[in-house]
C-alpha cells in the first residue's frame, strides 16, 4: 500500500489530477496577467505629461486593451478551461461498481457497506481501481466531504442524497470536512483508505466478525462497566449487549482499536488521550454529543483496556 498523502496537489486520482491541472494552469495564467499589468504600470509611470499626442493615443490603446479586450479573454479561457474539468470530473452513477454510504454527523462520520453489513466510523475502505459511488448525506447540519488527494468536495445535506464517484491507487488519503458545521469542525478529519483487491477483501471479512473479547482481567471489568455505565446506549460494539438503541447516534466501536485515527484526529489514540476523553470529553472535542461520565480513574482505566482490545 501506498504511503499516506491529503495534499491536493499530489493527487492519487483520476479527478484529483484534473483538478490540480486546473489549478497549475490558473495559477500560471495567473502570474502571465500579473506580469503584464506591472508592465503596463511601469510603462504609465515612466510616460510623462509632456509626451505628445500620439503617445496618449497608444497609452489610451494600450488602457483599452489592457483594461477591457485582456480580462475579458482571460475570463473566457478560464470559464472554457473549468467546463473542461467539471466535464471530465462529472462521473455518473453508471461508472460505479459498488457503493459506500457516508452519513456525516456533528462532529464524526459513519460509514455504510450496504452489501456486506459491515458498519465502519471515520474511515472509507475501498479497492483500487475500481469506480465507487460514496453516497453521502447528513443527520444534522450540512458537512462536506473532501479527500484532496482523490476527488473533489461535495456536500452532505439533511434529508438529501448526493453522490460522488471516487476512483484510485492503493494509499492512504487524509480527508476532511470542508464545510463550517458547528464548534468541532476543525476535528472531523476521516481517512479514505485504498486497498488492493485481495485487501480490501481481508479488511471485509475482519470488520465483519464480532468483537474481540476481553483479553486481560482489566478489559473483562471494562467490558460490564462499558454496559453498565450506559456506554452501549449510544455505541454499538458487535457481539455484546452494547446495542446502541437508546441515546444520541454515535460511532460503532467493534473495531475501534484497528483504526488510523480516532476522535476524527483530536487526539492521537494513546491511552492517555482516550482517558482524556472519556474523563472529560467536552475539553477534547468541544460541541460533541458525549455526555459526561462519574466514572473514578480506575473504572476508567478498566474501559480503556476494553476499548484498546477492540481490534
Amino acid at each position: 500500500m501506498g504511503g499516506r498523502t491529503g495534499s491536493a496537489l499530489a493527487p492519487r486520482g483520476d479527478d484529483a489530477s484534473t483538478i490540480a491541472a486546473l489549478w497549475w494552469f490558473m495559477l500560471v495564467l495567473g502570474i502571465v496577467v500579473f506580469v503584464l499589468v506591472a508592465a503596463v504600470l511601469v510603462v504609465g509611470l515612466r510616460r510623462s505629461a509632456s509626451d505628445d499626442a500620439g503617445s496618449a493615443r497608444r497609452t489610451s490603446r494600450w488602457i483599452v486593451g489592457g483594461g477591457v479586450v485582456l480580462p475579458v479573454i482571460v475570463i473566457a479561457v478560464v470559464l472554457g478551461a473549468t467546463l473542461v474539468a467539471m466535464r471530465q470530473v462529472a462521473a455518473t452513477d453508471d461508472d460505479a461498481e459498488m457503493a459506500v454510504d457516508v452519513i456525516g454527523h456533528q462532529y464524526w462520520w459513519e460509514v455504510r457497506y450496504p452489501e456486506t453489513g459491515v458498519v465502519s466510523a471515520n474511515e472509507v475502505h475501498i479497492p483500487a481501481g475500481t469506480p465507487v459511488e460514496i453516497t453521502l448525506t447528513s443527520a444534522d447540519v450540512i458537512h462536506s466531504w473532501w479527500v484532496p488527494a482523490v476527488a473533489g468536495k461535495m456536500d452532505l445535506l439533511p434529508e438529501r442524497t448526493n453522490r460522488l464517484v471516487v476512483e484510485a491507487e492503493p494509499g492512504e488519503y487524509q480527508g476532511r470536512c470542508a464545510e463550517f458545521c458547528g464548534t468541532s469542525h476543525a476535528n472531523m478529519d476521516f481517512w479514505l483508505v485504498v486497498h488492493d483487491a485481495d485487501g480490501y477483501q481481508r479488511w471485509l471479512d475482519e470488520q465483519a466478525r464480532p468483537a474481540a473479547a476481553p483479553s486481560s482481567p482489566a478489559a473483562e471489568r471494562g467490558a460490564a462497566l462499558f454496559t453498565d455505565a450506559g456506554c452501549g446506549a449510544c455505541h454499538i460494539v458487535s457481539g455484546t449487549e452494547a446495542g446502541g438503541t437508546g441515546g444520541a447516534p454515535a460511532p460503532d466501536l467493534t473495531h475501534l482499536a484497528s483504526r488510523l485515527s480516532v476522535l476524527g484526529g483530536a487526539v492521537d489514540g494513546t491511552t492517555p488521550d482516550l482517558v482524556e476523553w472519556i474523563s472529560d470529553p467536552h475539553s477534547v472535542k468541544p460541541g460533541a454529543l458525549m455526555p459526561d461520565t462519574d466514572l473514578d480513574d480506575d473504572e476508567i482505566a478498566d474501559i480503556v483496556a476494553y476499548l484498546e482490545g477492540l481490534e
